[in-house]
């Protein structure tokens, strides 16, 4: 069996994929969806005492991260499973881990022994709080990213306590700066030809995701406090109670909040001198919103969407995730992809959100099982059917 053909955008590149969770599998995911041979490696069942921390494999986290890839197994506590390896690392581009920093060193698998290996592979290496210094051996994970970082301070209502974000943003924001960095590192490789150590970290990720918040701090020293739904310096910019739900909009700058006046037949607060400008607006924020809630109160969301969407002021509504998939526009986008798994029968995923005209993405197959292209990558390189059943037997593989 050839390679998944998910799109022609990346097939000259071969992805050996070490990681697990959900930083190292988002990256190597926009890899396989552009139609990389990745081949996800993993230990036998039994072997690693933390081989179900991705959830279960006929789960939705599996099944969503690790489609379009190629599984093989490989017990890399045994030194000729590092033989084996070495092997695919000479016909790789790319190896992307997420150990816990020390553990690609007793491995043989740090950037150094790869580059003797294969002089033109890229290691990507994704890890909580970095490759070194004072917290280079801590385990990292998203919610203790999000803390570390800065943006909890930022998320949620004041006087109630930090928040998380519902999703994991730092998990995946490290796997996507890692595979932006490794696009980075192959880019370069046309010219050099020589192959380079990729890095991200959850930590450093969330503090890049804080963007304007951090440069507030960075540049003028102030420290940004939770303003809940309310931008923290753009009013108004929040989320308003309809009749039937919520709303958001987005009325910063003087023509929009003009406009938004204007849309809901309330003129006069252009004059009021508390909303003169758009400091005083987010000085004087909660009157602000207390009028604005009672307005929009008044009618359901879609009339609001409608009637603010015909005026020129950025509004939409406030879904819940059903609500999301339900979207005409999110439809349109084809925001969901069907998959068709051998076992599960057929489901959607999400789907890979960078758009091709020529050489798109595409969702081809399902999440493997656990090693079921062993024995095809293997004869890939040149081990005989002997030579695998003598693997199989010693519990290389």
């Amino acid at each position: 069996m050839p390679p998944i053909a998910a799109s022609t955008a990346l097939a000259r590149f071969r992805i050996l994929d070490l990681s697990r969770v959900r930083a190292g599998p988002t990256c190597v995911k926009q890899f396989a969806d552009f139609g990389a041979d990745v081949v996800k490696i993993e230990s036998p069942p039994g072997v690693d005492p933390n081989e179900a921390m991705g959830g279960p494999r006929h789960g939705p986290d599996m099944q969503n991260l690790h489609r379009n890839k190629r599984a093989m197994t490989l017990n890399l506590k045994v030194p000729e499973a590092r033989e084996v390896l070495a092997r695919l690392v000479k016909t790789a581009d790319v190896v992307v881990e997420n150990y816990r920093p020390d553990v690609k060193y007793r491995l043989g698998l740090d950037f150094d022994a790869l580059s003797k290996m294969n002089p033109r592979v890229i290691l990507a290496s994704i890890s909580g709080f970095g490759q070194d210094g004072p917290y280079r051996e801590r385990p990292g994970f998203d919610q203790i990213a999000q803390g570390m970082s800065g943006l909890m301070s930022v998320t949620g209502v004041p006087g109630q306590g930090p928040m998380r974000t519902g999703a994991a943003i730092a998990d995946v924001a490290a796997g996507l700066f890692a595979a932006l960095g490794i696009m980075t590192a192959l880019l370069e490789r046309e010219v050099s030809g020589k192959g380079q150590w990729v890095q991200s970290s959850l930590l450093q990720s969330g503090i890049a995701l804080l963007d304007f918040q951090a440069a507030r701090y960075l540049m003028k020293g102030e420290v940004p406090a939770q303003v809940g739904n309310d931008h923290p310096t753009s009013m108004p910019t929040s989320a308003y109670r309809t009749s039937d739900g919520y709303l958001n909009v987005g009325a910063s700058g003087e023509g929009m909040w003009q406009r938004l006046c204007k849309a809901i037949g309330r003129e006069d607060l252009v004059a009021m001198d508390e909303f003169r400008d758009n400091q005083r607006r987010a000085n004087n924020r909660a009157a602000l919103n207390e009028i604005l809630n009672r307005e929009f109160a008044s009618a359901p969301t879609a009339k609001w969407v409608e009637v603010l969407n015909e005026a020129g002021v950025p509004c939409g509504p406030i879904y819940k995730v059903d609500e999301v998939f339900a979207d005409p526009q999110v439809k349109h986008l084809e925001a969901a992809a069907e998959v068709d798994h051998p076992l599960l029968g057929r489901f959607r995923v999400v789907n890979q959100a960078v758009k091709l005209s020529r050489t798109p993405a595409r969702v081809a197959s399902p999440t493997p099982e656990v090693g079921q292209h062993t024995d095809e990558i293997l004869k890939e390189l040149k081990y005989s059917d002997a030579e695998i059943r003598g693997l199989r037997e010693r519990g290389v593989v």
